[in-house]
């Protein structure tokens, strides 16, 4: 049972906290923010957009939904335009308009398609599937053939990707994760005789979790003995269960510690007095 509770000490700054987050003399924000995202900005690095392009998996996966969507519909609308325009071209080329003034004997590539907007609603009931009626193409012209299978070739990949991109996004982890609840504080106290850090982890969801563990990584400023100061030094901070094994059963709010001892990162620190410049990210 945790006794003699110290002064709460979860780490020295906020999202919006300008204190320094690992060094006196550096002016930072806390490198992962309160919800488990990465606070770090990469600068100055060459052709990064195009580093972004060569994985366009990842990039569609980790767009934004407003982005996303967007995204998809004007990709949808863009490509009906594109190949209603090409479709309105083999009407010019072939002299399917009626402007042209065709023979009674003319056969067009593609039946009632004499402007651009009939034009650009063939494309569209091509590529969505939705069946010919007034507008259909004709055995009048090859060109016109390949391109349909073209067009339906194309958007079919398309489709995919973009289908793919949205179950992938819904399908991540990350919202399961954010039902995986823990304490807003961490506490510094005894615990059997032994000066412990403290948090406790809550599953909220009816579905177990088996084979948990809770990890994490100190984050403070470090100089070496040769001088170098390393402004982002990881330390692993290992938690335990009382005596329960390294996988505990999270089926109820469970407290973790990690006792603050010779072989503690923290041992150098001074927790109780609320001193100290770092970050615990767990």
């Amino acid at each position: 049972q945790m006794t003699s509770a110290t002064k709460v000490y979860y780490s020295q700054t906020t999202q919006t906290d300008s204190r320094p987050l690992i060094g006196s003399g550096l002016r930072r924000r806390r490198v992962m923010t309160k919800d488990g995202r990465s606070n770090v900005r990469m600068e100055h690095i060459a052709d990064k957009r195009f580093l972004y392009l060569k994985d366009l998996w990842t990039t569609f996966i980790d767009m934004q939904w407003r982005y996303k969507l967007i995204l998809f519909s004007a990709t949808f609308a863009g490509t009906w335009f594109a190949f209603g325009v090409i479709w309105y071209l083999v009407a010019v080329v072939h002299g399917d308009l009626l402007e042209f003034d065709p023979p009674a004997n003319h056969t067009p590539c593609v039946m009632q398609v004499h402007t651009l907007t009939g034009a650009f609603l063939f494309s569209l009931e091509s590529q969505t599937t939705i069946g010919y009626g007034f507008r259909y193409i004709s055995e009048e012209c090859p060109l016109a053939i390949v391109l349909l299978i073209t067009q339906l070739v194309l958007t079919t990949i398309m489709e995919i990707f973009i289908t793919g991109t949205f179950l992938a996004k819904i399908a991540r982890p990350k919202k399961r994760a954010e039902t995986i609840k823990f304490s807003q504080n961490a506490v510094v106290a005894q615990h059997n005789g032994k000066t412990c850090l403290m948090i406790r982890v809550a599953n909220m969801r009816k579905s177990l979790l088996i084979g948990c563990q809770v990890t994490g990584k100190l984050l403070q400023t470090h100089l070496t003995k040769e001088g170098e100061s390393v402004r982002l030094n990881q330390v692993n901070v290992d938690f335990q269960v009382d005596t329960s094994s390294d996988s505990p059963f999270l089926i109820l709010p469970l407290t973790f510690y990690h006792v603050v001892d010779d072989a503690s990162p923290f041992r150098d620190m001074a927790l109780r007095t609320g001193e100290g410049d770092f970050e615990l990210v767990v």
